[in-house]
């Protein structure tokens, strides 16, 4: 993303959210950038440039979200399994 603004970036990090429904850590890591930096592209700046874009992206962070619980406890589960003989 060197060389390209934060408007399209910001764009770029939304579309790339809402096709393939990553996590915000999935695409800073796609991206090559930080997480707060994903989180104020997406929550800040993409409301002021493109609104229609934000609610979509929106949608699939809130998804994410709300599934995060679900994600830790089967992290925790499979690190638990690897440990018994």
């Amino acid at each position: 993303m060197i060389g390209s603004s934060i408007e399209e970036r910001a764009i770029s990090l939304a579309h790339y959210i809402i096709d393939s429904k990553d996590t915000v850590r999935g695409a800073a890591k796609k991206f090559g950038v930080s997480k707060s930096t994903v989180h104020k592209d997406i929550s800040q700046r993409l409301e002021r440039i493109n609104y229609g874009l934000y609610i979509e992206v929106r949608k699939v962070l809130d998804e994410n979200k709300a599934e995060r619980h679900i994600r830790g406890g089967l992290a925790t589960k499979r690190k638990y399994e690897k440990m018994k003989i």
